[in-house]
């Protein structure tokens, strides 16, 4: 499988196979890439629209391990998410043993990334909007200002 995702810069592809894809920078655990050249519409396509429909026990392989940063800006978007805290504990003890915390997978990312749950209600009411596009540009905004605690 080879697909395009327009979205972190333009004209990123992903290999992989159903049961896997590696990207670099669109998707990370409990987060996603900036927007340096693309766009929040293109993000919501990528990650929803196109990530978001891969098999749940689809593997994520992503470029940098952000993971534990990512889920501190998660656990500040959706404070009652059990789903986040326990992954942030699961992701402390990895990196306490030395472990990395890749991968995730399709599934586990729709419980707990916020980019990827931006259709939602929590993520929009958090983002003060209505609309999946408008959410997904006020948390990346708010993420790329977050200091985690």
């Amino acid at each position: 499988m080879l697909s395009f995702l327009n979205s972190h810069i333009p004209n990123c592809v992903i290999q992989g196979a159903t049961a896997a894809f590696f990207k670099g920078d669109t998707l990370f655990i409990a987060g996603c890439g900036r927007f340096f050249e693309g766009t929040a519409e293109q993000m919501y396509s990528a990650l929803v629209e196109k990530l978001g429909n891969l098999p749940e026990n689809t593997r994520v392989f992503c470029g940098h391990e952000y993971t534990l940063q990512n889920l501190k800006f998660a656990k500040f978007v959706d404070k009652n998410n059990q789903d986040v805290l326990k992954k942030i504990e699961w992701a402390e003890g990895q990196r306490k043993k030395g472990l990395p915390t890749v991968p995730s997978t399709i599934g586990e990312e729709k419980m707990y990334n916020p980019f990827m749950r931006v259709t939602t209600s929590v993520i929009q009411n958090h983002a003060e909007c209505t609309s999946p596009i408008e959410a997904m540009k006020t948390i990346r905004k708010e993420k790329d200002n977050f200091v985690p605690s």
